[in-house]
């Protein structure tokens, strides 16, 4: 198989503080005077959000799909920015593009995922993926991406990020097409000719012994080896205090290592109920599971991302990658302050062989390729094009 000569993907990014400027310039770069079929808008809460949108239509022409969301920041393979806007691009012969909106109502999340899955219908390509760009602040966000699996089942792959607001935690908003949404979940149905491949990586590490689940409800664990939950993680951590205490000093996200086939998904323990002695997190933790608490440090954080651009271009059917989209946790963030951030885009540089691309730093990541589980924490998510 070889790549089709006629398709592209650009990459762009801008901290102009003028949000129509922003959107003018980043876009520019990313589309380059060709005619684009998707751009992905990935940008800080701080500006103005309608403005930034008429600065991208005016480079994206009337015919572009827009699609994006709201950050923790944004990536590219420029570098990061905080408070700046990440644009990425396609087109060209052999994409097919389509999109969907749909409000997320607290009382059946699942119907927001199912009825974003509808931008899949009567796509035939040979390659398919639905990339899905939530409100990260929603309830039971697992419950988007299984609506949106119930929807289109095993044989299409998801990929995506849950939308962030700088660290406010307050409100997060999409972007489908001009508009600016909030609540809301967005699907982008991408079909192709040549294939596309998912990588999904974090460089933790399980700490010995792993716990059972032995009473959970969605993200709540009451107890781990028939113990209160609470009572088993401080004394894992050998720390003496109130949970409030313990996720307030050192431990404010603590990973937990869901056994999958293929490795540990993660889950992030962020709060207790002294009382109840229970742990809790934003997404479920299936009663029974097996799991155990993890441990990283910068370098498995960086050969995570490597990992994950890796893995990705591995399922490219050994063609080159046109371009990649990025969705990496805001929680990875704060283990690679202070030069980390700069190496892991090199890290992701050098694992794609300098192909484009860009993303964000979101409130949880989206992916699934086999079964039904597609929501992570603390990960790097790529999806690479060929």
């Amino acid at each position: 198989m070889q790549t089709n000569p006629h398709r592209w993907f650009g990459v762009g990014q801008s901290s102009a503080p003028d949000s129509r400027k922003a959107g003018a310039e980043a876009a520019s770069e990313a589309i380059g005077g060709r005619e684009a079929k998707a751009v992905f808008v990935f940008a800080s809460v701080t500006h103005d959000l309608p403005e930034l949108l008429r600065g991208v239509r005016m480079e994206a022409g009337p015919d572009a799909e827009i699609v994006g969301a709201t950050t923790m920041g944004e990536l590219g393979s420029a570098g990061t920015t905080v408070g700046g806007l990440s644009v990425a691009a396609l087109g060209g012969d052999g994409f097919t593009v389509q999109a969907r909106a749909a409000h997320v109502y607290q009382s059946d999340p699942r119907a927001a995922g199912a009825a974003a899955a509808e931008a899949l219908h009567d796509m035939d390509d040979e390659h398919k993926v639905l990339i899905l760009l939530a409100d990260g602040l929603a309830r039971q966000t697992h419950e988007i991406v299984r609506g949106a699996y119930s929807a289109i089942g095993a044989s299409v792959p998801l990929v995506g990020g849950f939308a962030a607001d700088d660290r406010q935690f307050a409100k997060t908003y999409q972007f489908f097409n001009d508009e600016v949404l909030s609540e809301a979940v967005i699907g982008l149905a991408l079909g192709s000719d040549g294939p596309m491949g998912i990588g999904v990586a974090h460089g933790w590490r399980r700490t010995e012994p792993p716990m059972m689940v032995s009473k959970a409800t969605g993200p709540h664990i009451y107890e781990l080896d028939h113990e209160p939950a609470l009572d088993v993680l401080l004394r894992r951590n050998n720390f003496d205090g109130t949970a409030a205490e313990f996720f307030s000093q050192g431990h404010s996200l603590q990973p937990l290592g869901l056994s999958r086939r293929s490795g540990e998904d993660i889950r992030v323990i962020h709060a207790g109920d002294d009382e109840a002695r229970s742990v809790w997190g934003t997404a479920d933790v299936p009663q029974g599971a097996l799991v155990w608490l993890m441990e990283g440090d910068r370098q498995s954080l960086l050969d995570g991302a490597a990992w994950s651009c890796t893995e990705a271009v591995a399922r490219l059917e050994g063609l080159p990658p046109l371009g990649v989209l990025a969705f990496d946790c805001g929680g990875r963030w704060a283990g690679l302050v202070e030069g980390g951030l700069e190496q892991e885009i090199q890290a992701m540089r050098t694992a794609l062989s300098d192909a484009p691309f860009a993303g964000f730093y979101t409130l949880g990541e989206i992916a699934r390729v086999r079964g039904a589980m597609g929501t992570h924490a603390l990960t790097l998510v790529t999806l690479a094009l060929a």
